[in-house]
Protein backbone atom coordinates (compact mmCIF):
# COMPACT_ATOMS: atom_id res chain seq x y z
CA UNK A 1 0.00 0.00 0.00
CA UNK A 2 1.42 3.49 -0.68
CA UNK A 3 1.87 6.39 1.44
CA UNK A 4 -0.64 8.63 2.67
CA UNK A 5 -0.17 11.55 1.35
CA UNK A 6 -0.91 15.12 3.81
CA UNK A 7 -3.14 17.60 2.42
CA UNK A 8 -0.50 20.36 0.99
CA UNK A 9 -2.95 23.24 1.87
CA UNK A 10 -3.12 22.37 5.66
CA UNK A 11 0.78 21.95 5.96
CA UNK A 12 1.49 25.87 4.41
CA UNK A 13 -1.37 26.88 6.79
CA UNK A 14 -0.44 25.17 10.11
CA UNK A 15 2.78 24.53 12.17
CA UNK A 16 3.10 22.54 14.98
CA UNK A 17 4.91 23.72 17.99
CA UNK A 18 7.32 21.78 20.32
CA UNK A 19 4.94 21.14 23.03
CA UNK A 20 2.54 19.65 20.05
CA UNK A 21 -0.03 22.50 19.93
CA UNK A 22 -0.89 23.82 16.42
CA UNK A 23 -0.37 27.32 15.30
CA UNK A 24 -2.25 28.96 12.79
CA UNK A 25 -2.46 32.90 11.42
CA UNK A 26 -4.85 35.19 11.86
CA UNK A 27 -7.94 35.21 9.31
CA UNK A 28 -8.13 38.85 7.13
CA UNK A 29 -4.93 39.78 7.04
CA UNK A 30 -4.03 39.77 3.06
CA UNK A 31 -6.01 42.85 2.02
CA UNK A 32 -8.55 46.19 2.79
CA UNK A 33 -5.78 47.28 5.19
CA UNK A 34 -7.12 51.12 4.52
CA UNK A 35 -10.55 50.33 6.55
CA UNK A 36 -8.28 48.70 9.55
CA UNK A 37 -6.91 50.55 12.63
CA UNK A 38 -3.09 50.17 13.52
CA UNK A 39 -3.79 47.87 16.48
CA UNK A 40 -5.76 45.72 14.26
CA UNK A 41 -3.12 45.34 11.56
CA UNK A 42 -0.67 44.86 14.35
CA UNK A 43 -2.44 42.29 15.99
CA UNK A 44 -3.06 40.60 12.61
CA UNK A 45 0.72 39.39 12.16
CA UNK A 46 0.63 37.77 15.42
CA UNK A 47 -0.32 33.81 15.01
CA UNK A 48 -3.10 31.87 17.69
CA UNK A 49 -3.30 28.26 18.90
CA UNK A 50 -5.81 26.39 16.67
CA UNK A 51 -8.98 25.46 19.13
CA UNK A 52 -8.41 22.33 21.44
CA UNK A 53 -11.76 20.91 19.65
CA UNK A 54 -10.00 21.49 16.21
CA UNK A 55 -6.43 20.10 16.82
CA UNK A 56 -7.22 15.99 16.24
CA UNK A 57 -8.65 17.02 12.92
CA UNK A 58 -5.85 19.05 11.75
CA UNK A 59 -3.14 17.11 13.16
CA UNK A 60 -4.34 13.98 10.77
CA UNK A 61 -4.10 16.51 7.68
CA UNK A 62 -1.10 17.82 8.39
CA UNK A 63 0.73 14.05 9.41
CA UNK A 64 -1.86 11.43 8.33
CA UNK A 65 0.11 8.40 9.49
CA UNK A 66 -0.71 9.41 13.05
Amino acid sequence: MPKMKSRRGAVKRFRKTGSGRIRRGSPNSSHNFANKTRKQKRRLRRTTMVAPSDERRILTQINPSK
